[in-house]
């Protein structure tokens, strides 16, 4: 995947239902309201960062939150129309940008039709069959005289018996008209982990068929990436092992732990060197990365590891203004808020962190090595750390400093010598190649270009 589009991408993350302020709870019965098209509003911001996608929650009929579909092939009323996201994705397509949706497979709500259907009709309903374990003679937690399977114990998300080939069908088509009708990049699916691995490599199979660079990611949080990610099945899933070590390494002062991390994956002989993983700092199912930290001005570096790691760098809406956001009493409203741009740019507890953020957008996009070079640790200790990427063409130290004041630190002999270039902070530095010293700014790092 080395000469693959999604390399050389930077992700603005956006929670439609939330942010447009749609409300909590679907009627069924109104009007759409074109909601979705107060992101366009946000495309000079989104491109001014750097992204060049766009990763869309759900945006299909559900019953509230967008993970209980109702229906596959409507757009929700919610946010509007058929063509008010076909002219959505028709404006990013026009800026170059690319456009990834969510892709809600291993459950649907209880409003889904083919379920409801279940409740009308019992035994005698035709898809009956469609759900997983889904028993007649016992009772669901909501009084139905049939029992089913409910995602991680949420009954009101009815698990879906992906060994059907009628149900199969259903979402292979639904997909397949999403890529002809809004051309699509990409997908995002939901609970991937939960998946059937031949589910996932006959939709890789119906995806690519239409759009041969389809671009397949999945929601993991634990286990043997690989086991989703291979040339047979996803292209990607979410990192959530770094995802951890970005914020948890910056507040234990202890960078070992995202080193060891960085090292186990993208490290010689790591598992995943080869693979484009999904990074984040955080997204709509965990606290806001501003809240996590205990120090806000760490998110600089945070940010600065985040861009040039190996993989694939994703913003959450907002987060680039460091707004803050909890779960509460298990409700994720608060990660998930309704903003507009004045009222981010007016709120902003961190007014300079997108400036910052572009800034290392520029860097990644413009530099072969960070994108898709190899990863090597040249150096680490509580509070600071530095690697190196490389590809054949340009070779590139990183070197972070979380601490609030200034820091020196050792390079490996030979590592780096002669006058280099720090592109991050536009400064020229002279540097020993017997015993390499590094200056480094507080809650800051550099990026040096070496002479390969």
């Amino acid at each position: 995947m080395n000469d693959h589009w999604v390399r050389n991408s930077i992700y603005y993350h956006i929670y439609p239902l939330g942010l447009c302020g749609a409300p909590a709870q679907n009627d069924f019965h109104s009007p759409p309201e074109e909601r979705l098209k107060q992101i366009h509003a946000w495309f000079d911001h989104i491109q001014a960062l750097g992204a060049n996608a766009v990763y869309l929650g759900p945006v299909f009929e559900s019953s509230s939150h967008g993970y209980d579909t109702a229906d596959y092939y409507q757009v929700d009323r919610r946010l509007g129309t058929h063509e008010t996201l076909a002219c959505l994705s028709d404006a990013l397509h026009a800026r170059g940008m690319r456009l990834i949706l969510d892709a809600v497979f291993n459950h649907v709500g209880r409003d889904f039709w083919a379920f409801r259907d279940v409740l009308q009709h019992g035994q005698d309903s035709a898809y009956r069959d469609w759900f997983h374990q889904l028993r007649f003679g016992e009772c669901s937690p909501y009084g139905d005289p049939f029992s089913y399977q409910g995602w991680d114990g949420h009954f009101s998300l009815v698990k879906l018996n992906l060994l059907h080939p009628h149900v199969r069908q259903h979402l292979f088509d639904a997909a397949a008209q999403w890529i002809r009708s809004y051309n699509i990049d990409g997908l995002r699916l939901d609970a991937a982990d939960c998946l059937e691995p031949d589910f996932m490599q006959a939709l890789a199979r119906v995806t690519r068929s239409i759009k041969p660079d389809f671009w397949l990611m999945g929601e993991v949080v634990h286990g043997d990436y690989r086991r989703w990610a291979n040339p047979e099945t996803l292209d990607s899933v979410t990192n959530y092992e770094s995802f951890k070590g970005l914020y948890s390494s910056l507040n234990d002062h202890n960078y070992f732990e995202i080193a060891h991390t960085l090292k186990r994956q993208f490290g010689e002989g790591g598992l995943y060197q080869d693979i484009p993983l999904y990074n984040f700092a955080d997204n709509h199912d965990v606290n806001r990365v501003a809240s996590l930290l205990n120090d806000p001005a760490q998110l600089f570096p945070l940010y600065l590891l985040l861009f040039t790691m190996p993989g694939v760098p994703s913003i959450y809406y907002g987060s680039e203004w460091a707004l803050t956001g909890e779960k509460h009493n298990g409700s994720d409203a608060a990660l998930r808020p309704a903003l507009t741009l004045d009222e981010a740019r007016t709120t902003a507890p961190q007014r300079d962190l997108p400036a910052a953020i572009a800034r290392l957008a520029r860097l990644r996009a413009s530099s072969p090595a960070l994108y898709r070079g190899n990863y090597r640790e040249l150096y680490v200790s509580p509070d600071q750390f530095a690697f190196l990427r490389e590809t054949g063409e340009e070779r590139i130290i990183i070197a972070l400093n979380a601490s609030a004041e200034p820091a020196r630190i050792e390079l490996p002999a030979g590592t780096a010598a002669g006058t280099l270039c720090d592109t991050l902070n536009g400064e020229t530095l002279a540097i020993d190649g017997a015993s390499p010293i590094l200056n480094l700014p507080p809650r800051w790092g550099r990026v040096l270009l070496l002479a390969h």
